[in-house]
Parts: C-alpha cells; sequence; structure tokens
C-alpha cells in the first residue's frame, strides 16, 4: 500500500467522520440533484471554533477561509481537496479580500482591527491598523483596492499599490455585509444597528441614501442582482429574505427563511439564491419570483459560505463540534 493510497484513504475515513456528524436525512436529501448536491467534504484539520468568511483564487483553485476562533487562515487547495497552508499569528480574522492581478491576500481582523497583507507563494506579509473590529472585505479589481468595514460605523478604502488607508467612508453603525456595484460607483452596506442599508458613492467617498428595512432586524448578508436591479439582504429578526429596489430602496418582497443567515449569494447561471444558515441548512430561492425552492440540510452552526461562479460549487464551512473535525461542504448545483 503505497503513500498515495494511504493519504487517500485517511481523507476519506475525515470526510466520512464529517458527513455522520450531521442531521439525519442530510445525504438523502443533498444527493437529490435537482437543486445541490453534497459533493465531497474537504477536512480543515485541528481547527477549533468559529470559522467565519471566505475568498477564492479561481485561477489558482484555491479557497481561503478565515478561521477565527483559531486565530488562523486555511488555504484549501480546491483539486486536491487538501490544506496548502495555514496562515498563524492572526487575531479573530473575519474578512478575506483577495487581488488577482498581484496574487495578495488582505485579512481584516476583529480582536485587534489590523488587515494583514500576504503576497505571493512566499506570502511576504504586511500591517495596516484602523482601529477596531476590522469586519467584511470586499476587492475592487479593477481600482486596485480594498474595502473593509470596521469600528463603530466606517468603510476604510484601502491602495494596494501604498498599502494605506487613502480614505474612509462614516457610517452610522458597524458595517456588516456589503456590496460594491462597480460598475455604477456604488457599495450597498448593511447597518444594523441603525436598522439601516447605507448606499455609496465610491467615487465621492460619500454616504448619499439610507433605505429603511420596513421593521425587520439584523440585516447581515448581502447579495447584488444587477439582472433585475434589486439588493438581496436576509435578516435575522425574523428571518426573512429582503428583496429592495435597487434605484429606491424600495421594498419589493419579504419572505420566510432560514435562522442566523451568514452569507447570501446568487447563481446567476440559473437564476437561484442560496442563503447558508447556522441552523444548519441552505435555503434555495427562485431569484426571478422569490419563491423558496429547497432546504437542504448541512451542519449546525455552518452558516458561512462562497459561491464561487468559476468552479459552479457552493463551499459551506462547517466548524468543528465535539470529536467531528471542521471541513469544507463541497455542493454541486444542478446543471439546469
Amino acid at each position: 500500500m503505497g503513500p498515495a493510497w494511504t493519504n487517500q484513504m485517511l481523507s476519506l475515513l475525515a470526510a466520512c467522520t464529517v458527513l455522520s456528524s450531521m442531521p439525519a436525512g442530510v445525504m438523502a436529501q443533498s444527493s437529490d440533484p435537482t437543486y445541490l448536491q453534497l459533493e465531497t467534504t474537504i477536512p480543515l484539520g485541528n481547527v477549533r471554533g468559529r470559522i467565519d468568511h471566505m475568498a477564492a483564487d479561481p485561477e489558482r483553485r484555491r479557497l481561503f477561509v478565515a478561521e477565527l476562533g483559531n486565530d488562523t487562515v486555511g488555504i484549501v487547495d480546491l483539486p486536491l481537496h487538501a490544506i496548502l497552508k495555514r496562515l498563524t499569528g492572526l487575531s479573530e480574522p473575519q474578512g478575506i479580500g483577495y487581488l488577482r492581478s498581484t496574487d495578495t491576500l488582505f485579512v481584516a481582523n476583529g480582536s485587534d482591527g489590523s488587515v494583514r497583507i500576504y503576497q505571493g507563494a512566499d506570502c511576504a506579509s504586511g500591517r495596516i491598523n484602523l482601529g477596531s473590529d476590522a469586519d467584511n472585505a470586499r476587492v475592487d479589481q479593477a481600482q486596485q483596492q480594498i474595502i473593509v468595514g470596521y469600528g463603530s460605523g466606517a468603510l476604510a478604502v484601502i491602495d494596494a499599490a501604498t498599502r494605506g488607508k487613502i480614505a474612509e467612508i462614516a457610517l452610522h453603525g458597524h458595517p456588516e455585509s456589503f456590496q460594491l456595484d462597480v460598475d455604477a460607483g456604488r457599495a450597498y452596506v448593511n447597518v444594523p444597528n441603525a436598522r439601516r442599508i447605507a448606499v455609496i458613492d465610491l467615487p465621492a467617498r460619500a454616504q448619499i441614501a439610507t433605505w429603511t428595512t420596513g421593521g425587520a432586524l439584523a440585516n447581515f448578508p448581502m447579495a447584488l442582482d444587477g439582472q433585475s436591479k434589486r439588493v438581496l439582504v436576509m435578516f435575522r429578526n425574523p428571518a426573512k429574505l429582503g428583496v429592495f429596489d435597487m434605484r429606491d430602496g424600495a421594498i419589493v418582497t419579504m419572505v420566510d427563511a432560514c435562522g442566523d443567515a451568514d452569507d447570501l449569494f446568487l447563481d446567476n447561471k440559473r437564476r437561484r439564491i442560496y442563503v447558508s444558515c447556522g441552523a444548519g441548512v441552505i435555503d434555495i430561492f427562485d431569484a426571478q419570483n422569490y419563491r423558496h425552492l429547497s432546504r437542504i440540510p448541512t451542519a449546525s452552526g455552518a452558516r458561512t459560505s462562497l459561491f464561487i461562479a468559476e468552479t459552479d460549487r457552493l463551499y459551506v464551512a462547517a466548524r468543528a463540534t465535539g470529536a467531528n473535525p471542521a471541513a469544507i461542504l463541497v455542493f454541486r448545483p444542478s446543471s439546469d
């Protein structure tokens, strides 16, 4: 029995251990190819605590995983289904931005408010101190800028070349998920403490509008649907998918959804919406009429995810529970 066979068997055993911890019926429901099928499981190894957001390098087929409770970032080789490297010495990493042109990773740290910078194969590092609670990160690939939400209410604009903060955009509370519409020069920001959605003019570095949330609270994940000119927002109280008109913030609809949502993605090819929830499920909606299509079990607390159009897969982060190790659950959408 050679080393390759041994490694393959160890990976299979680890995957089976994770799958056995999932709620009853997960295999049967996930194997239904109507919407999502559980394709494989990637063990993350000895990772403790909560797992936060992820980013991708589609060209090199790598997945970056913010292992918040472990103070690390895992770098996953997607074709090999294995950890390539683990970045250590972080301080509650939350958001990750990846700049493709320079192969540079920007990691926002909640505990010390820093943005750590890692470039190239040797992961040469740098650091920008924002102040406190550096959270979600987004990358404007065209402008070579990284935008990070942080503190009691601001977006920091970081220039990739100089690795310095070049602007700060004030908000009325700590920003949670936000999305960039680079063609329109806009950013849409969830500000749950203010019970608002903020609209930012990126070239002007200023907030130009605020939208009310219709009484729904705890607006965390967000996605943009440019085709329908809609802003999609998940609320935790009550658990609802809110759909807003991108042009004026009018509420199009609110529909029931899973609890403790933390990530939301649009599969534009199939016109579907995927919502990952800490309740241990993925909710799937029709992006045309917002009809609920399916609820796929995952694992308790698995509320962060990433849909990568280039690999056509939804990656869900499952934290370690008891004797079951942390893992990435890889879901393949149907080919329709």
